[in-house]
């Protein structure tokens, strides 16, 4: 595999809980957030648990202080952010991982093994981006190389 890994340092995790399943709040959401000049980089909606669900994000650490004004509005409607910043985004893209079985498997093993504490995970045909926390960056870093090497 020719894969090519990329990192992203300085990342914020938010997690909106108790958000309603409704695609025009979601959508009002991330328009908001645009509006305050946020750039938004992974997002993860949780399965739907009756009328509502989680929504994950990440932005840059720099971002935080503005995007807690407009989360502790939406404490008004129930729904409760948690923020984690301090974490890394690991990427694995390769072109050629959509016609491969078994890539996310191998990737997941080196995670696992590694006994990496993973935040979010997003993917794609030809990429799997995986959130660490600074704590474990060098570990889970230096697993998926081994990996992508084998």
């Amino acid at each position: 595999m020719s894969a090519k890994i990329t990192v992203a340092s300085d990342i914020t995790l938010v997690t909106l809980h108790n958000a309603p399943t409704d695609m025009d709040f979601i959508a009002t959401v991330f328009e908001d957030i645009a509006n305050l000049n946020i750039d938004v980089d992974m997002i993860s909606l949780s399965p739907v648990q009756g009328t509502t669900t989680s929504i994950s994000f990440t932005v840059q650490d720099d971002d935080l202080m503005t995007l807690l004004g407009y989360t502790s509005k939406l404490k008004s409607k129930n729904i409760r952010p948690i923020v984690s910043s301090g974490n890394s985004i690991i990427s694995i893209a390769d072109e050629n991982m959509e016609n491969t079985p078994g890539v996310a498997g191998k990737i997941f093993r080196a995670i696992a093994n590694s006994k990496a504490d993973i935040r979010i995970i997003t993917t794609s045909q030809v990429q799997v981006s995986v959130l660490v926390t600074d704590a474990v960056f060098e570990q889970a870093y230096s697993a998926l190389s081994t990996c992508l090497d084998s």
